[in-house]
């Protein structure tokens, strides 16, 4: 952390240099004009001037027209290419126009687009899914089921990433993906995956999938990489959206997304507050067994759980820019939540015969309070040739957990009440990152790239958790399962890449370089390991374009995969007292060597996306259920002499071996007529582990556990939106989980699916949306798991069916951007193999 200062230090003098005035700048000035239908001679409202500096194309500004077909726009003076859109007319254009006075355009007459009008729904809204060939994008805003929902609800949707019922996020079945918004490590994704249920769907423009990540980006992940873009208008002047949801069971909230952008700055913000109560439910049917095999006893374990949570999300940033060529934006995000989780778990005991024994009932309520903070500064410097720019950006997070809970245990039909017991798990975390990106673009058309950076993120993780006895008010803590855990990961690392494009041959290469120093400190135990690697990440990608329409690709990429958050937590969970979930935190990092082979086809209705991957991992860490040696025993009054004694069970994740991973993915979509559109995903894979576990049992036996497994397993969505009479949007979504293996459980198949119905009101300034997620109720999972005198069935369902109404006001925003649709015709964007990778 030493070495930190100086870097930021670094970083604050560059940008103070940057912004320094090179001579007096020139005073602003403004473009107006009046937008007319040429047939009708009526004023053409929200249809967008467009301002695109000649100099520097990625710079764009503009605005909108009023209810008088008038627009007026602030720019600096310049060359410009300028046009005039406007949903279902032909564009206007102005090119390479100078404008060093305010400008008045006069009256400019739109032609309809004839071919245009006859599909408009086709060409002005934007697809859900749009496939290239280094990434799927999902555009938030055309999915109707997820209106009124979360960050995971958005997940869930996207082709090729399942969110299971305890809300583990896998991509490609691989639950080994790093999760970034805007690009980033962010506050936002908090200390668990449980803060993502407080992020709005509302607030995200867009999910970016990248399964085979080049060495641009962080190797962490290795299944790939899920970054989510939050929403940031670039339509000058005021405008935003507000919407309100509120749904059974009982839930509501609130979001207001608002932006102003001039000519020298952006200010935008997003802002939510919302409110959830999730039931669910879980089963456990478990069979002891004696030494001999014989049948011990039973043990049904039925859980009831009931989570209100509510939370308060805003992300404020300005951006400021500098001149014509450079940036600086300053962004702030600050979230809160809190929460109560009641478990009520109902125990029934029985002896070998299923002759009933005992049952008890244990109760645990549990409050959660969690505050996360960040605040970021970017510098961006555009130079003279299109693409070739630097980066910087300086990144510092904390972030707080705070869960208390009280447990108590009766059994039915005894006066005497047990120990209350009490766990109090606090956990902090401080975050920061340096990065430095550097693009040139070089040769014959800037066909030619080069690519240099540099990224240091620094976290400290503290867990100091505590459980004992309560009596009167007091805990009485347990030694043997009370620690603090300090986790230090540093990570500095650097890259280089360098691309080219020979005629239809693509071709990208690069390596990066990790340098990790992990420390691991249990205090109370004074326990230290620390762990210092270095790492080399070599990728590439070769790519074949046979038209704009078909494209292939093949891509190699070395990647790992560090245990964090529950996988390193040590400290159990304690809401059952004999099936318990652990972290270790020795875990050591996982390995992965991913190839992947890619082809893109496009025809005039009909898009088709399929991939070959395989991945091979090293170390692999999962979980496993071990019996703990420890047994809980229960007096039975009606025999005092033979009590109730029930094993205990532990789940804990280790590095249990290496695996192979084959598999294939198929994503289509397909737009037979208009407003129509049909999609649908396909994943197949095979996963093959291989080794074998030695631990010493609670007898002090040296017990050797073979894991081997040949699992294959599949998974598919399908989509589809068409219109209904009334001008009403209809969607379902249908998802599938094939049935699958881990090394000791066996899961069944899953069908789910949401459905939803919208429709635009206030002359298309609104929209009324209402869904329902998981319809049938059906989203459990459902699995059988053995150890060696222990067998068990399980269920569980985190949260139940889900119906939401929600409502979206949108101000001073044109037609072809309102909610959904944001405008960029012909429904896929660009389709260059851009060295993304």
């Amino acid at each position: 952390m030493k070495h930190l200062f100086p870097l930021v230090l670094l970083f604050a003098t560059f940008t103070t240099i940057a912004q320094r005035p090179q001579g007096q700048r020139p005073e602003p000035i403004t473009i107006t004009g009046i937008v007319i239908d040429q047939d009708t001679g009526q004023p053409l409202e929200y249809a967008t001037l467009i301002l695109q500096s000649i100099r520097d194309p990625n710079k764009v500004t503009g605005g909108i027209t009023d209810a008088s077909g008038k627009f007026s726009v602030e720019t600096m003076p310049g060359r410009y290419n300028a046009r005039i859109e406007y949903m279902s007319y032909k564009t206007y254009n102005f090119e390479a126009q100078t404008f060093k006075t305010s400008t008045d355009l006069g009256t400019i007459k739109l032609i309809l687009d004839v071919e245009q009008l006859q599909e408009v729904e086709v060409t002005a809204e934007r697809t859900t899914v749009e496939l290239r060939l280094d990434k799927k994008i999902y555009n938030v805003g055309s999915d109707l089921t997820v209106k009124g929902g979360s960050v995971t609800d958005v997940l869930d949707n996207v082709p090729s990433v399942t969110v299971d019922v305890e809300g583990t996020i896998s991509l490609r079945g691989n639950e080994s993906v790093r999760i970034l918004v805007n690009g980033k490590p962010s506050a936002l994704s908090g200390l668990s995956t449980d803060a993502l249920q407080q992020l709005p769907a509302e607030a995200i423009e867009k999910v970016e999938v990248i399964t085979n990540p080049s060495a641009r980006y962080d190797a962490e992940g290795t299944a790939g990489i899920l970054n989510i873009i939050l929403k940031q208008s670039k339509t000058a002047g005021v405008n935003g959206s507000v919407s309100l949801n509120v749904g059974t069971p009982e839930s509501y909230g609130a979001n207001v997304s608002l932006n102003l952008r001039r000519d020298k700055f952006n200010i935008f913000t997003n802002t939510s507050y919302r409110y959830r109560n999730s039931p669910g439910n879980a089963l456990f049917e478990q069979e002891n067994f004696n030494e001999d095999g014989s049948t011990a006893s039973f043990q049904d374990e039925i859980r009831d759980y009931q989570r209100q949570s509510d939370g308060f999300n805003t992300n404020i940033g300005f951006e400021y820019f500098i001149d014509e060529s450079s940036s600086i934006t300053n962004s702030f995000v600050y979230r809160t939540s809190g929460g109560d989780d009641n478990t009520d778990i109902d125990f029934f005991n029985y002896d070998a015969v299923m002759n009933p024994t005992i049952q008890r009932n244990r109760f645990s309520t549990e409050s959660d309070d969690d505050e996360d903070v960040q605040y970021s500064v970017n510098y961006k410097k555009n130079f003279e040739r299109d693409g070739h720019e630097l980066t910087i950006d300086y990144q510092y997070s904390s972030g707080s957990e705070l869960e208390n809970s009280i447990i108590e245990e009766t059994i039915v039909g005894e006066t005497d009440e047990l120990p209350t017991e009490q766990t109090i798990n606090d956990e902090s975390q401080v975050s920061q990152l340096v990065q430095m990106d550097y693009v040139l673009p070089f040769g014959k058309d800037s066909k030619s790239q080069f690519e240099l950076g540099y990224r240091g993120t620094f976290n400290n993780f503290n867990t100091d958790f505590n459980y004992g006895i309560l009596s009167n008010g007091v805990l009485a803590s347990d030694p043997d399962y009370s620690n603090e855990l300090n986790y230090k990961e540093y990570v500095n690392s650097a890259y280089t890449q360098l691309g080219t494009k020979i005629d239809k041959f693509n071709i990208l290469g690069g390596l990066r370089m990790e340098a990790s120093d992990i420390g691991i400190e249990l205090v109370n135990t004074n326990e230290v390991s620390n762990k210092t690697y270095v790492d080399w990440f070599p990728s590439l990608f070769l790519g074949y374009e046979f038209s704009e329409k078909e494209q292939l690709t093949i891509s190699y990429s070395r990647r790992l995969r560090r245990p964090r958050s529950r996988f390193i937590n040590p400290f159990p969970s304690r809401s059952s007292n004999t099936n318990l979930f652990q972290g270790n935190p020795d875990l050591d990092p996982t390995y992965t060597n991913a190839f992947d082979l890619g082809y893109l086809r496009r025809w005039d209705k009909f898009t088709f996306n399929t991939s070959a991957y395989y991945n091979y991992s090293t170390g692999v860490f999962q979980f496993i259920t071990q019996e703990t040696g420890d047994f809980v025993e229960i007096e039975n009054s009606e025999d005092p002499s033979n009590p109730v004694i029930v094993p205990v069970q532990v789940r804990t994740p280790i590095n249990l071996a290496d695996e192979s991973r084959f598999g294939m993915e198929f994503t289509t979509s397909f737009v037979p007529k208009r407003n129509w559109r049909l999609s649908w995903n396909l994943n197949l894979f095979q996963q093959k582990l291989t080794g074998d576990y030695e631990y010493t049992n609670y007898q002090n036996e040296v017990i050797v556990q073979n894991f081997d497994v040949d699992n294959f397993t599949y998974f598919t969505r399908f989509s589809a939106k068409l219109p209904l009479p009334g001008a009403i949007d209809f969607q379902s979504n249908l998802f599938y989980m094939g049935p699958s293996e881990s090394a000791q459980s066996k899961y069944k198949s899953m069908l789910s699916t949401n459905l939803a119905f919208s429709k635009d009101v206030v002359k298309e300034k609104a929209t009324v949306s209402l869904n329902v997620s998981d319809l049938f109720n059906t989203r459990k999972r459902r699995s059988e798991t053995r150890t060696d005198n222990v067998f068990t069935y399980s269920e569980f369902q985190r949260r139940e069916r889900q119906v939401t109404l929600s409502f979206l006001y949108r101000f001073n925003q044109p037609q072809n951007q309102k909610g959904e649709r944001n405008g960029q015709r012909n429904g896929g964007g660009d389709d260059d193999m851009d060295f993304e990778g």
